[in-house]
Order: structure tokens, then sequence, then C-alpha cells
């Protein structure tokens, strides 16, 4: 019999999140974002949630050409754009559209040979000071841009760094305007944050919205909203079972280091999950998880292969009770229960992204069959 771990993806759930983000920027376009295999759930396991986006943004050729293979038609755009010369072939052939940040790209550009143009979305630095070329020299990079027989198509874009806070995007969005209020092209601003908190009531259009982490259930600015709050649900569960039981008495302790001490009998189940599955080393005892539904919490420290929760008010839990890590029961009943890979990440002290991209290879992963 297999080890009880298990993920769950749910590509119907993706699709209702897409539908969130339509309504939140009724007249732009989305970019759906499956950059880091699709935040660690799989291209190929919620490609079927993304068919209603207009386009697939990410950062890798060899993602692109699955999506490719996939069967997907429309625009795919390189968020990061190429990293050598000879990449272009790649967009030509795939028909890729690709984000122009430096000016080595642009160089790029000027030699590479191509019997079609290029659809290029230039990045400029908002605040952020990531990529993208300051403001103050986009214009001169537009220009050069415009002026290559090799380019078809110039949008503008930037990427906001606190659209999740309440410093919000107001001086980024005067910074943008200023610097592109006379150049042509389309624009594409808003990230999840953006896009649920500010898209309605920007000053400057933005034709594209990227969502990315929202997509998949998670909230864009935990704690001030949750997931379910913004109306999301959650795409990856991960769910296993207790495989043991223990007994404890007042002073006993718990896992690792000793570091919880009962102050009381307690019964305490043993979960087939671990770090080396993903979950996360440092989330701290009190930790939500779910137990045949019910809401409990974790003790101790995590270790590689498993860690340990409280039943000691669940009488009815015992050797085989389904654990809800994160997500949603699969066994239980999916009106009971559930939590937020957020409040998880809050607990460890990191955030919904890590939690997806980390789960390990070596849990078996169920895709939903869509309707």
């Amino acid at each position: 019999m297999p080890r009880p771990i298990q993920a769950t993806i749910d590509p119907q759930a993706l699709r209702h999140n897409l539908t969130q983000f339509k309504a939140a920027a009724p007249d732009a376009l989305v970019w759906a974002v499956v950059k880091a295999n699709a935040y660690g759930h799989g291209i190929e396991n919620i490609f079927d949630g993304l068919r209603a986006a207009d386009g697939v943004a990410l950062l890798d050729l060899s993602e692109a050409e699955r999506v490719r293979q996939l069967g997907w038609r429309g625009p795919i755009l390189l968020l990061e754009g190429v990293f050598e010369t000879r990449d272009l072939e790649w967009c030509s052939r795939l028909n890729l559209w690709h984000v122009v940040h430096c000016e080595a790209q642009i160089d790029m550009l000027a030699v590479h040979k191509t019997h079609s143009g290029h659809r290029v979305f230039l990045k400029m630095n908002t605040g952020m000071n990531r990529l993208g070329f300051a403001p103050h020299a986009f214009r001169a990079a537009w220009t050069r841009l415009n002026a290559l027989p090799q380019v078809d198509e110039i949008s503008l874009m930037s990427h906001f760094s606190d659209a999740d806070t309440d410093k919000g995007i107001v001086a980024a969005m005067a910074l943008f305007q200023e610097h592109t209020q006379d150049l042509s092209g389309e624009r594409s601003l808003c990230n999840s944050a953006a896009a649920l908190r500010h898209a309605k009531g920007m000053n400057v259009r933005s034709d594209w919205v990227r969502p990315g982490i929202a997509l998949y259930g998670s909230s864009p600015d935990h704690p001030t909203h949750t997931a379910v709050q913004w109306g999301l649900k959650p795409v990856m569960s991960l769910n296993s079972a207790i495989i043991g039981v223990q007994h404890l008495q007042a002073g006993d302790t718990v896992g690792y280091g000793s570091t919880f001490v009962a102050d009381r009998p307690m019964r305490i189940g043993v979960v087939a999950c671990g770090y080396a599955d993903g979950y996360p080393r440092h989330a701290s005892t009190g930790t939500p998880v779910c137990v045949d539904g019910v809401r409990t919490r974790t003790v101790g420290r995590v270790s590689m292969d498993m860690l340990t929760v409280d039943i000691t008010d669940l009488p009815l839990a015992d050797r085989g009770s389904e654990v809800t890590l994160w997500g949603l029961p699969q066994k239980t009943s999916s009106s009971k229960g559930g939590v937020s890979i957020d409040e998880v990440a809050s607990a460890a002290g990191t955030v919904g992204y890590e939690l997806m991209c980390a789960l390990a290879p070596r849990v078996p992963v169920t895709v939903l069959e869509t309707p």
C-alpha cells in the first residue's frame, strides 16, 4: 500500500479564479501566469482550467514549447525576455512575444535575421528595481525598438512593488504615465494584487492584466484579505492521514528538541507528511490543519517524513483519519474543513508561493476531471 500523502489539483478551481480576474478588470485581456511549472501545480495538470485566458505568460522556452504542444494557439509571453540571441529563433518558431528590459536585448534584436516582426513588451522600472529601463531611458529604448525592422509591435509594461500593501500603486502609476503618455502601444501593468485591489480605479488603461498567485487560490495580500474574501478557490490541496496515535500525560514532550510540552493529558496524531514532502519545516506549533474535516493544530517540530497534530478533542480521530495540510479534504465532504495555504505559510514565516513551488516530486499528484 502506498504512503497516504497525496496532492490534488483542481483545474476547475483555476477556471473559477480566472473569472474573478475578468470581473475585476472587465476591459482588460488576461495573461495566465504559469511560470515555475504553473507555480508547482504542473502546466499539464492545470491546462484545462486556463483555456479561457487570453494569453499565457511564463519564463522558459521549454515551458513555452510544452504549452504549444498542449495545443495552445494564443499569445505566449516570455516575462524575462530572451537570454541570448539564438533564443529569438525559438520566439519566431513558436510565435512567442517577449519582454525587453535592457539594452542588450535590443542589441540581440538588431542583429537577428527574421522574416516576421517580433511582438515585444518594453518594460519600465517604476520602483521594483529588478528588471526594466529607468523611466528617463524608457523613451529612447522605445524609439530604438520602433526603428528596428525586426520589431512588429511594441507594448508597454511595468511591475508594481507595493500593490499588495497600503503604499499602493499611485506613485508608480504616475511615473509610468509621465513617461508613456504619448507613446503608442498596449499597456500591461497589473499583477494579482494590483488587478484585485486597484484595476477598476486606475487612471491609466491596462490592456492586459497578469494574475499569478491568485489564479491558484492564494490571496495576493494576505492577511489583509483572505482568498475567500477575494472569492478564490484553492487549486492545490495536500492531504495525508494519521498513521499513529500517542497518548501523553502532562509534562510529556513531542518531537525533536522537545519543543512542545503537554500541559494536560493529550492524544497526538502522527501524520505522514514532513518537510521532504514540501511542508514547511518552520511551521510552528499551532499551525492549522484539519482532521476528518475538523480544524485543529500542529504540535512540535516538523520532521522529514512526519508531523504531529493535536487530536485530544477529536474523539473519533484515529489511525487512518484524513488530514488536510492545506486546501480542501478529498475524502471528507468538501463542505467541511479546509485550510488556507496562506495560513500555513504565515505560520512558517513565508508565503503561499513558496509552499506551492516546494511540493516535492515524491508526493503523488491526482488531477480532478473537469466537466
